[in-house]
């Protein structure tokens, strides 16, 4: 079973998907900007202004990422675009938090003040939405091609696996 989980940043993303993986025993495929700025030694934040001036750094990541889990029978791919790029996943999760709440999360691993997290969130958002539309055509808010959506405000990571894993639970049965 391949399963694509996509949200926007401080919603858990990786966190889950790498408990979710765990917990199943899938791949762990979380090919992520932050990888491809260390490969090419670049910073984050000049890596980011970067692929909003060449549109074939989302390309490439996302054919990479695509590639990663096609080459998998079981896999949890976590990425912003997995359940729209991922047209081959048995199950889309899209994860929602607020952007207060995302914001203490990236201040929480990033350091900072809160104040500045939720500028750079805000801006960060923008831009990734503007991509994404512009290169894809895709809204990044639209959580309709979503199988299952999870507001992970309220929720430890191990409740979100659990509602994910019930899912599939339920899921599987339909199959059957």
């Amino acid at each position: 079973m391949r399963i694509a989980i996509s949200s926007k940043s401080g919603c858990g993303n990786t966190s889950v998907s790498t408990a979710l993986s765990e917990r199943l025993g899938y791949k762990l495929i979380n090919f992520t900007f932050r990888q491809m700025a260390q490969e090419r030694g670049v910073d984050f934040w000049t890596f980011c202004r970067m692929a909003g001036e060449d549109d074939n750094i989302d390309r490439e990541l996302d054919r990479r990422q695509v590639e990663m889990a096609l080459a998998e029978e079981d896999c949890v791919l976590g990425s912003r675009l997995a359940i729209w790029m991922l047209k081959e996943a048995d199950l889309k999760v899209y994860l929602t938090a607020s952007a207060e709440t995302r914001a203490k999360r990236i201040q929480k691993r990033e350091g900072g003040s809160l104040e500045e997290r939720m500028r750079q969130t805000e801006e960060r958002d923008r831009a990734d939405s503007g991509r994404y539309m512009r290169i894809y055509g895709i809204d990044n808010s639209d959580t309709s091609v979503a199988d299952l959506v999870i507001a992970t405000d309220e929720r430890s990571v191990d409740e979100i696996v659990d509602i994910i894993v019930e899912h599939i639970g339920t899921f599987t049965k339909k199959a059957d």
